[in-house]
């Protein structure tokens, strides 16, 4: 989601998948996107900034930050899930660590979505928070799914341009 519009929120809720805010400062323009690992391996933080540059923003001045998400510590995945980001790209393997599980590894959602940032010409950097281990904070969908909850809650980040 992006806009050039004063007063007008965009932004992403998530409860372990994560939040990216972007800023072209000059064109004054604005976006929001929710990244978890598959909208980041199909693009949405490309299209965002693509969306961006529709509205006059240049990827050069865009700035990205990712917000709170779960951290490569807390998020064990399994064969199925490495084969399809080895097959995208055969370096995405730098994003996966050894797991204590035979055949499953822990994967790094925040380096690779700012990478992926990087890598399309935009300023990034993540707050580096996990959701899931700073359960005081954050809501966590893994961490409530770990723990047989029936629901979990959800957090919003957000941006807005101010009104002159």
């Amino acid at each position: 989601v992006v806009t050039d519009r004063p007063g007008i929120a965009v932004g992403a809720s998530t409860a372990d998948c994560g939040p990216v805010l972007f800023a072209d400062a000059e064109a004054h323009v604005i976006g929001a996107a929710h990244a978890g690992w598959k909208g980041a391996l199909s693009g949405v933080l490309e299209n965002t900034i693509a969306a961006m540059e529709g509205l006059g923003a240049r990827r050069e001045r865009i700035v990205a930050v990712l917000g709170p998400s779960i951290g490569p510590e807390n998020y064990e995945v399994g064969p199925e899930f490495i084969a399809r980001f080895v097959e995208a790209d055969a370096n995405n393997i730098s994003y996966f660590a050894p797991s204590a599980k035979s055949g499953h590894a822990m994967f790094d959602l925040n380096l690779y979505t700012v990478d992926r940032l990087t890598r399309a010409g935009v300023t990034a950097d993540g707050l580096g928070r996990c959701t899931y281990a700073e359960e005081d904070l954050f809501y966590s969908y893994r961490r409530s799914t770990h723990r047989k909850e029936p629901d979990y809650g959800r957090q919003i980040s957000a941006i807005v341009l101010e009104t002159e």
